[in-house]
């Protein structure tokens, strides 16, 4: 019944019913069902007249014409043009009749001729007033459609707007799309938020002031004004402010910032004091903004114009949000990974007093958002999740959330009723690499560069391993590489020395040096390496200061490029200083180019050895490298099925392994089924007998 009065509602049932007035006017209007009557033209009527051959006929005077309705003495066959409008129930090509129509000028002449041959052939001939209601029913006929396609335009665009929850009808497009979220059921609290908890201290302030500020406003604290969280993404921004919202207790407008802005100018700016004013009727509230950046981007920076629609509504939402008269007791909470790009405006005090930096957790947050999303996930005894976080820097929230549904994923691809070690160490390589392809063509030629080529980056990490570790190496081909070498930092880090950094650049350089060496060839498979060695080579001079030519002086920022703001400024310095600069990126290029071939042929021995281990195994972990490097020989624990995350089956495989597995357990169970039905007979013997 509710399906039935939804499209009673909708858009289409009122095409329908337009559809049909359309066709009912139109069939009245052409006269279906009326008797046939014959058009003919003036000269014609006036020739049938002369020959006698109309009995009578009517004259009407009309707007300039007379108009004529007679009949025949005898009935005319009539055909009839067919036409795709018409009515196939109607339609006939040949009718009989003996009326007709037609019309003549209202001059002396023609009137006179009509006269006099109607008295000479005997016809009747009626005269009639002219109609005083013709020219209303033409006036109306010419207006009703017009009316009726208005009407049901405006009722299918006002079913339109509600379905698109922009108001009651199309002319509501000014009303904002903001949801409240405390009226639904919002189930995230604070504690399912992990990882951040500096930052959920400041929200949980925010949340206690709403609910009870008056221990804080007897010390004269004011409420602040607004809370701006900036991150990276995938940092939970967004899910801190759901958590504020299943907490907050008060009405909590959630919005996105790109819904404010619309094709029509001033959408935008009516849409925000629409917000604000439903937020001050609910006051004390709390107004969510997500992606502020979509709309509170640095004005001046485009290419246009001032007047454009996204500064009119960044301009109304600074004046809401302190502006002449204020918004006591409303809090705007906003979220946004491109804080550069906002209005200085935007982030005064007073506006956004709080500007909370939600960054990447560090190994503590990870346990910790790793308990967290292990929550609903079986868990084998093996999986430490402790060590899993140590394995995993620069991860974010999103990232160790994704790493164990893919552990989840592959546990399940494997038939197993819980996530082990195995999975984890298959989905870490998955979320970094993509998944392996193992079925990949590869010949042995290539497949021996790309074993001496990781082996190159191996051993350069194993003797310069001050800062960073080498985890694992493998030459299985995943995403688009070859093959790759994962260096683990031995700690989290947030600064780097300029050794540290020259290090990380000869590790990089290592695996082309292992080609230039053994097979005195270059190949392509070193061209990432080489990227993120320019790139950090280039940070030291550029930004770090650590270039002894160019000095302590900051010539480029590391912050993200912004077009609009930097459109048309000139470079900070000159062309000598950019030649200085790129002399000294390929200095330090070179003293770490020859600092790798250093390392590579001073273990070189080393440097075979774990080549022919990766082309025997294709995967080394962290535990096996060691011992090839330092002795030489392989762990005496170690098993041919110690990397199932590298021989991990196919889809295939594992359907037709889960199949063979289902098809015994069902065999057993019969088997099962077949010896206690042979053993009731025996344990029910003694009981007759007794």
């Amino acid at each position: 019944m509710k399906k039935n009065n939804n499209f009673f509602k909708s858009s289409g049932f009122w095409i329908l019913i337009f559809l049909a007035v359309i066709g009912v006017v139109t069939m009245m209007t052409r006269g279906v069902g009326n008797q046939t009557s014959q058009a003919v033209t003036s000269t014609e009527f006036i020739r049938n007249l002369e020959n006698e051959e109309i009995k009578e006929f009517t004259m009407q005077p009309g707007a300039g014409v007379w108009d004529i309705v007679g009949e025949y003495r005898e009935e005319r066959e009539v055909e009839k043009e067919s036409s795709t409008s018409d009515l196939i129930l109607f339609d006939d090509s040949k009718q009989s009749t003996k009326s007709f129509t037609t019309r003549v000028l209202p001059n002396d002449a023609t009137l006179s001729r009509i006269g006099e041959l109607s008295e000479q052939n005997d016809t009747d001939v009626t005269i009639l007033e002219q109609d005083q209601s013709g020219a209303w029913i033409s006036l109306l006929f010419t207006i009703l459609p017009l009316v009726i396609f208005v009407f049901f335009m405006y009722m299918m665009m006002g079913q339109g707007g509600n379905q698109g929850g922009g108001g009651r009808n199309v002319m509501n497009f000014g009303k904002t799309k903001s949801e409240d979220m405390s009226k639904k059921n919002v189930k995230i609290r604070f504690s399912d938020v992990a990882g951040a908890e500096e930052e959920k201290q400041e929200l949980v302030e925010v949340v206690e002031f709403l609910k009870d500020p008056r221990r804080f406003t007897a010390l004269g604290a004011r409420i602040p004004a607004g809370v701006l969280l900036e991150g990276p993404p995938g940092t939970g921004k967004t899910l801190l402010a759901k958590a504020v919202a299943g907490e907050a207790g008060v009405p909590f407008f959630s919005i996105s910032g790109s819904e404010f802005v619309e094709m029509f100018v001033g959408v935008g700016a009516s849409r925000v004091r629409d917000l604000f004013e439903n937020a001050k009727k609910a006051a004390p509230a709390i107004i969510f903004i997500d992606e502020i950046d979509a709309v509170g981007r640095q004005r001046g920076a485009g290419m246009g114009g001032g007047h454009d629609e996204r500064e009119q509504t960044l301009n109304q939402l600074l004046v809401e949000m302190d502006g002449f008269q204020g918004n006591e007791g409303i809090i705007v909470i906003a979220a946004t990974n491109r804080s550069d790009v906002l209005d200085p405006a935007l982030l005064r005090p007073g506006r956004f007093d709080r500007q909370i930096l939600v960054g990447r957790p560090d190994v503590k947050g990870r346990e910790a958002i790793l308990k967290v999303h292990a929550r609903n996930k079986p868990l084998a005894n093996d999986v430490d999740l402790k060590v899993v976080a140590q394995q995993t820097p620069g991860f974010s929230g999103a990232d160790l959330e994704n790493l164990l549904n893919e552990a989840a994923l592959v546990a399940a691809r494997r038939d197993k009723t819980k996530i082990d070690a195995l999975d984890i160490d298959e989905a870490h390589d998955r979320v970094i690499a993509g998944p392996a392809k193992k079925d990949k063509v590869i010949s042995k030629r290539e497949r021996n560069m790309v074993a001496y080529h990781e082996a190159g980056h191996t051993v350069v990490g194993m003797v310069l391993s001050d800062a960073r570790t080498v985890h694992k190496v493998t030459i299985v081909p995943r995403g688009r590489a070859g093959g790759y070498a994962i260096m683990l930092p031995k700690e989290d880090r947030f600064l780097m020395t300029k050794e540290e950094m020259f290090e990380q650049v000869v590790g990089l350089l290592g695996g082309r040096l292992a080609e230039e060496i053994v097979f005195n060839a270059q190949t392509t498979g070193a061209s990432n390496d080489f990227q993120q060695a320019t790139a950090l080579v280039r940070s030291m001079v550029t930004e770090y200061g650590m270039s002894d030519k160019l000095g302590t002086v900051q010539y480029e920022g590391n912050s993200q490029v912004f077009v609009g703001r930097d459109y048309g400024s000139k470079r900070a310095y000159s062309e000598d200083i950019a030649y200085q600069i790129d002399s000294e990126v390929r200095r330090i290029m070179g003293e770490a180019h020859d600092k790798a071939r250093e390392i590579i042929m001073e273990h070189r021995s080393q440097l075979n050895l774990i080549a022919e281990k990766l082309l025997e195994l294709e995967t080394l972990d962290e535990k096996t490298i060691k011992s090839l490097f330092e002795t030489g020989l392989m762990p005496a624990e170690n098993k041919e099925d110690e990397f199932p995350s590298e021989s991990a089956a196919s889809f295939d495989e594992a359907k037709r392994a889960r199949e063979k597995k289902e098809a015994q357990r069902a065999e057993e169970q019969e088997q099962a089924e077949e010896k206690r039905t042979e053993a009731l007979p025996e344990e029910s013997t003694p009981s007759e007998e007794e």
